[in-house]
């Protein structure tokens, strides 16, 4: 919600105020990119918020560098919706885990609407983006369920003549359509023949500035909620935390486990559904969570291999083989780590299910990141409930998503910095999360 807060401030006409921005370096990819494109993108530290000054749909010139996203996919593919439309050349880069990630996905719709894209095998990046504004409109169907390829379209269309249209089997998250029509775009949904939806856009709208209050991130408050579920003793509450039901799935899961969770001060803020989280420490109990549920949680995947860790039994998780596109190979990692760590468990094509200890997991493992900010976290939290620390690798890929991660969960009763003893180690890590 952050990145789209700042993308569609910058194809806005006037002013935009952003409170809440999650200010991870991901989202400080983003700001720097609107910034190379003409947006005025200011940070006021207190109070604490954002103003986008806005070029306009049509708007925006050549950025004059390459636009270096760091680790951000997201960036990566909402932006490439923005500059696909526009006509001139930019090209698009990141770290060595991004340019990894799979382009194609976004890359062939937008071809299909007439931008032309130049980069390694797969369109990884680095990829230049010849953009037009003389895109045509099209109705293309996901192969994949992508919240991202889906927006890296509906921005494509805002500057497209006509409707263009995506068609979803699978409901992904929906904050795209609710900040477009924020800001003054027409967005239709109606059902798809078959299942799913029809996501329509009407081109060339003249979005104006609007004020948004970006709720806390469901994945950010993962890693705390989880943290507290498998500590007895633990109480916890999370405050404004966004429950977007396409959001949700982790919460679902973990209540389905036993967890002790509620949801106090319901309210909507900016269009979404907001509570405050109270979690309190329970025994937790392994679950089948079906592969539908995995748009609703594609993120949480990793730290609910930790709750299912020190749950009662197994956990079966289906429909995890987008988990292989991320950052890193997430399903791999987790398998690594948790049998590092000395908690069983096996992987498919698709799946993992994990064998819970029921008692605190042995622990004791230094788990690999592999750039990952999400397997670096949550490895950090399985070591909170285990017999014996458990080390990450590398800290520093936490500040792309939940800079002050450490700090916080110090607060509240955790032990995380780096480790002691004879090691020699860089300054980012290796990190210990200790009970």
């Amino acid at each position: 919600m952050s990145h789209r807060a700042l993308i569609l401030g910058a194809l806005a006409l006037g002013e935009t105020t952003v409170r809440g921005l999650l200010e991870g370096e991901d989202v400080l990819r983003t700001a720097a990119a609107l910034r190379a494109l003409g947006a005025g993108v200011v940070h006021e530290p207190e109070p604490r918020l954002w103003r986008v000054r806005g070029f306009g749909v049509g708007g925006g010139g050549e950025p004059d560098d390459v636009l270096d996203l760091g680790n951000s996919g997201t960036s990566a593919r909402l932006l490439a919706g923005i500059l696909a439309s526009h006509p001139f050349t930019s090209v698009l880069t990141g770290d060595a885990s991004l340019r990894r990630r799979p382009m194609k996905r976004v890359t062939d719709p937008l071809s299909h609407m007439g931008a032309r894209f130049a980069g390694r095998e797969g369109g990884r990046l680095p990829l230049a983006i010849l953009g037009t504004d003389e895109l045509l409109p099209i109705e293309y169907r996901l192969p994949v369920a992508s919240a991202q390829v889906k927006s890296a379209i509906l921005l494509a269309g805002l500057n497209t003549a006509g409707e263009t249209t995506v068609v979803e089997p699978e409901a992904t998250r929906d904050h795209t359509e609710h900040m477009l029509r924020h800001f003054g775009a027409e967005v239709r949904v109606a059902p798809a023949e078959g299942g799913g939806k029809r996501i329509t856009v009407v081109g060339w709208p003249e979005l104006m500035a609007r004020d948004i209050v970006v709720p806390g991130d469901p994945s950010s408050a993962a890693f705390a909620a989880v943290a507290a579920a498998i500590r007895p003793g633990s109480d916890v509450t999370i405050e404004n935390v966004g429950i977007n039901p396409l959001r949700a799935g982790l919460y679902l899961t973990l209540s389905e486990m036993g967890a002790d969770i509620a949801f106090g001060n319901r309210r909507e803020v900016g269009g979404e559904p907001v509570a405050d989280l109270r979690i309190r420490g329970t025994t937790l109990r392994g679950v089948e969570v079906p592969a539908g549920r995995a748009p609703t949680m594609i993120d949480e995947y990793p730290i609910l291999a930790v709750a299912a860790a020190c749950a009662e039994g197994a956990t079966h998780m289906l429909g995890l083989a987008e988990l292989r596109a991320k950052e890193s190979d997430r399903l791999a990692s987790v398998a690594a780590g948790l049998q590092a760590n000395g908690v069983r468990c096996e992987i498919g094509a698709d799946g993992l299910v994990v064998h819970g200890t029921g008692a605190p997991p042995p622990g004791g493992g230094l788990v690999a990141t592999r750039l990952d900010h999400r397997i670096a976290m949550s490895f950090l939290v399985l070591g909170l409930a285990a017999c014996e620390p458990v080390a990450i690798d590398d800290g520093a890929p936490i500040d792309t998503s939940f800079p002050g991660f450490a700090a916080l969960m110090n607060q509240l009763g955790a032990r995380i910095g780096p480790m002691s003893g004879g090691l020699s180690t860089p300054a980012s890590g290796p990190e210990v999360g200790a009970p």
